[in-house]
């Protein structure tokens, strides 16, 4: 036995002495909670339902760290390093676990999954991953305490899960609690309880999880009882009733609401822009991508916004055909699978649901599409994918995620080349790989507008979710600056704190003026 080894027997002596005797039937039930990872895949159940949408990237991040941590392991090092099981000779019989573990020692992966699952909640939320950090310190700290662990088992598993959970954001960056909010304002007019706000409500709009069981209808009116509802039931017109709501909006001088997915946002914003008025966005699709994006994640947000007059400008997305032909897009412009992907999600969803429905497009557009021929900027090229991003996106690989600003007056402009053999495998592989910057079928750049003529191959394109025919020539470009949309200055989870913050300042300085006045030399 080595130096380290004599180290690791001693430490676990020590703990095997020492006498705790309340914790001794907690830590053994802790432990065992944590048999199979079912302590954290109920910790994520117990966010996802209860918490926002942070709760559940949250919750979402903290599951696949501990399946990536669990898999590496119990299925690569326990079978290569074969060290065996501490002796129990030391442990009182009160600590024993009902059942000893049968695998091998080194490394721990109770300590592994409970590291793994805290570092990817904490990677989405700092608050959240507070509290579930003393549960994964005791997992882990249980394993040496009931005798089924070595000290120094305990940390290489803790290094391993912090590795895996390090490990996602390679694939999936955590997105940052809130945009940059250094950008200069935007004016808005103020329109305190919403007086003056026409809000379009698209109540076919596909949502989420909940966060409130109210309906979006009630939540608005709770907050804005002042504004102005037009909801569009199942058989409305969606442009007629949006074009009523304008128009609502224009008359009295104040600002255009919507609530629904990224379609109706759209919408929304491009007639926003004709018009000149500002735009509420209150977030009630599936994703939300341009909510999330400008800073405004929930209805509290939009609504405090409306009532300061807080808002920032924005830019839009514009893809003209050689015809003067515009098409406005808030996110993303797509033309090669994508497109293809979006019209068989919307046919099969109806009966499937979106998400099944997406994974089977996938799936079919990955075994039947063929590559689209077309003129870049005047050059040839043969491709599978190109897309366009309102700004820049991040990460820079396979699976753009979310977008730190929304002004800075740029396309990010994604493509994969179709001219090289193997091209969809070869980009996948790359991407999982983590080696995507690397990978000659794939290139990136950030433009301020790019021209596509004679586009072969295709007949439709993708913004923001939705598909349109495709024209034989197109030029992508930005209005910069071109849409005022609310957002409140300072993050509502801020104010909340400022808020007790200054309740307890008032408090304070109450009890103060209130303490009686004495000698120096009293007391």
């Amino acid at each position: 036995m080595g130096v380290l080894g004599e180290l690791d027997l001693r430490l676990f002596r020590q703990v095997a002495a020492a006498r705790f005797p309340a914790a001794d039937p907690a830590l053994r039930r802790l432990s065992h909670a944590a048999d199979h990872g079912r302590l954290w895949f109920g910790a994520a159940a117990g966010l996802a339902f209860v918490g926002g949408r942070t709760a559940r990237r949250a919750a979402l991040r903290g599951t696949g760290s501990l399946v990536l941590a669990s898999l590496t392991v119990n299925t690569v090092i326990k079978w290569t390093t074969r060290r065996p099981r501490p002796l129990l000779d030391h442990v009182p019989r009160i600590r024993h676990l009902g059942r000893q573990p049968h695998t091998t020692s080194f490394p721990s992966g109770h300590s592994a999954s409970a590291t793994a699952f805290a570092t990817g909640v904490a990677l989405e939320s700092t608050g959240y991953g507070a509290l579930v950090a003393p549960f994964a310190a005791s997992v882990a700290f249980s394993r040496v305490y009931v005798g089924v662990h070595y000290p120094g088992d305990v940390l290489a598993g803790m290094a391993i899960g912090a590795g895996a959970a390090a490990l996602t954001c390679r694939w999936w960056p955590p997105r940052s609690a809130r945009p940059e909010r250094e950008r200069p304002g935007a004016d808005a007019p103020a329109l305190p309880g919403g007086r003056g706000l026409v809000v379009f409500v698209n109540s076919r709009a596909g949502t989420g999880a909940p966060t409130t069981p109210l309906p979006p209808a009630e939540r608005l009116r709770s907050l804005l009882p002042e504004a102005e509802l037009i909801e569009r039931a199942l058989d409305d017109d969606f442009a007629e009733l949006l074009a009523k709501a304008v128009e609502r909006a224009s008359e009295l001088g104040g600002a255009l609401g919507v609530c629904g997915g990224d379609g109706s946002v759209n919408a929304a914003a491009r007639a926003a822009a004709e018009r000149g008025l500002a735009l509420a966005v209150f977030p009630g699709g599936t994703l939300n991508h341009f909510a999330q994006d400008v800073g405004v994640p929930d209805f509290e947000d939009t609504a405090v916004a409306v009532a300061r007059g807080e808002a920032v400008a924005v830019d839009i997305g514009v893809a003209r055909s050689a015809a003067g032909h515009e098409v406005g897009f808030l996110n993303t412009f797509s033309i090669g699978l994508y497109p293809e992907l979006v019209r068989l999600r919307e046919h099969l969803e109806e009966r499937w649901g979106k998400w099944p429905a997406a994974a089977v497009a996938l799936t079919r557009v990955l075994r039947t599409a063929t590559p689209i021929e077309l003129r870049v900027d005047g050059r040839p090229r043969r491709l599978w994918l190109l897309f366009a991003g309102n700004g820049r996106y991040v990460p820079d690989g396979f699976a753009p995620a979310f977008r730190p600003r929304l002004d800075d007056g740029l396309l990010d402009l994604r493509v994969i080349d179709g001219a090289h053999r193997l091209a969809r495998t070869r980009v996948i592989a790359s991407a999982l790989a983590g080696a995507l910057g690397r990978s000659r079928v794939y290139s990136a750049e950030r433009v301020s507008w790019v021209e596509l003529e004679g586009l072969t191959g295709t007949d439709t394109l993708a913004y923001d979710g939705e598909v349109a025919p495709t024209p034989g020539e197109l030029r992508l470009e930005k209005r910069h600056r071109g849409l005022v949309v609310y957002r409140p200055a300072v993050p509502q989870n801020e104010l909340a704190q400022q808020a007790r913050l200054a309740a307890a300042t008032a408090r304070y300085r109450r009890r103060v003026r209130r303490r009686p006045t004495g000698n120096a030399g009293d007391g």
